[in-house]
């Protein structure tokens, strides 16, 4: 049984019906082509892009091709075949009073966007899915976060082993699906698909156990600063090739680069970013953890949570249509908070712990964000694995991970 994903379904819905062409955008196996089928199966022709004999179909005569396959149509992996956008533009601008006429997917961020941004601007919506949120996976995807209003739907509560095995097992919806997985061969596999299909797509990579080596270096510098110099170093190949190789994970949506908040206050601040994987089974995969209690216990517990939660706010704001507006806030002397959200006329810090026992102490880095930016920062929040949500003084307030 597959899996559907929900949370992108109502910003689906809505731009399907004010845009003419939609673009669904994200990492492979996160259920972009069985969420399009459920939705538009009976509406849509679907049509794969990713098929040679299509392929060279739509890249040899492209109006022929989109005579055969007229709208309403799903196209996807609509990457490999860049130049038939120039004809989407021209059916489109024909009728351009018709929403929905065009539904295109891409797992390859760099190559769709910029492709998309530079033939059909104003014309489509694009929009990302990434894998499952856990509030998806528990039955509430749209429940707003913790300093949102709206009205909060209570959820069973798990042990905290469950929760690891959860962050061990990951988002992607063949796994949460069920069933008895060998996640270790599931992710592996993953890994090596994606190294031979993304990367020498993107990037002429030309030794792929060199850059295994680096995606493994990488994860065990997940949610710490990232040192490009300090990881070339270490693995051996040049700065510059670590940048590339970077930039091919953030277009392929395998990490995300969390950047530094700053504002002029009279502060000494760190300005290197910090780096996450967007799933936290091909975290646990790359560094050798498979079981939840060596996971939690071990020396990366903290940075596997610290992931979980950045990953969990992340998705969450992504589905909506929404563009993260997420840092992190260090000082020179290591005062540091994990999440700073941007929420417009307010900053919400946000710091995270593995440990399930709250204590005030876990709140000072938030009290000292709040003191430096006053009026602008609100109340923060600490998220952890404990049972229930607990007042830590005036500045912040524990909040368990499994109602974020």
């Amino acid at each position: 049984m597959k899996y559907i994903p929900r949370s992108v379904e109502p910003i689906l819905k809505k731009s399907a019906k004010e845009f003419p062409v939609i673009a669904l955008t994200g990492p492979r196996q996160a259920g972009k082509t069985t969420l399009l089928k459920h939705l538009y199966g009976k509406s849509h022709k679907y049509v794969s892009l990713e098929t040679p004999v299509i392929r060279a179909a739509a890249t040899d005569d492209p109006r022929g091709f989109l005579d055969m396959y007229s709208p309403p149509v799903v196209f996807d992996e609509v990457q490999h075949v860049p130049d038939l956008l120039p004809y989407i533009k021209e059916m489109v601008d024909a009728n351009r009073n018709t929403p929905g006429q065009f539904i295109l997917t891409g797992s390859q961020n760099l190559l769709l966007a910029q492709n998309i941004t530079e033939t059909l601007a104003g014309r489509s919506a694009v929009l990302r899915l990434l894998p499952v949120t856990y509030r998806e996976q528990t039955g509430v995807p749209g429940q707003p976060l913790p300093w949102e209003k709206g009205k909060r739907n209570e959820r069973k509560k798990i042990s905290s082993k469950d929760l690891w095995r959860s962050i061990l097992r990951g988002g992607y919806p063949e796994l949460v699906a069920g069933g008895h997985r060998n996640l270790s061969l599931w992710h592996g596999s993953y890994v090596q698909t994606y190294l031979e299909r993304d990367v020498r797509t993107l990037r002429q990579v030309g030794d792929l156990t060199q850059f295994q080596t680096f995606l493994r270096a990488l994860a065990a510098r997940s949610a710490q600063l990232l040192n490009l110099s300090e990881l070339a170093r270490d693995i051996g190949v040049a700065v510059n090739t670590v940048k590339s190789w970077l930039s091919v994970l953030e277009a392929s949506y395998q990490v995300i680069i969390l950047r530094p908040y700053f504002e002029n206050i009279g502060k000494r601040l760190v300005k290197s970013p910090k780096v996450y994987f967007t799933d936290t089974g091909t975290l646990c995969y790359l560094v050798g953890l498979e079981d939840p209690e060596h996971a939690v216990k071990g020396p990366m517990g903290g940075a596997i949570m610290e992931t979980a939660v950045v990953n969990e706010i992340h998705r969450s704001l992504i589905h909506r249509g929404e563009t993260p507006r997420m840092y992190f806030w260090r000082t020179s002397n290591g005062t540091e908070i994990d999440i700073v959200i941007d929420a417009g006329n307010r900053l919400i810090p946000i710091e995270i712990k593995s440990s399930a026992t709250p204590n005030r102490g876990m709140a000072k880095g938030i009290e000292a964000f709040r003191k430096d930016f006053g009026e602008k920062a609100s109340k923060g929040f600490v998220i952890c694995p404990c049972e229930a949500s607990l007042p830590l003084g005036p500045d912040a307030a524990a909040w368990p991970f499994f109602d974020l």
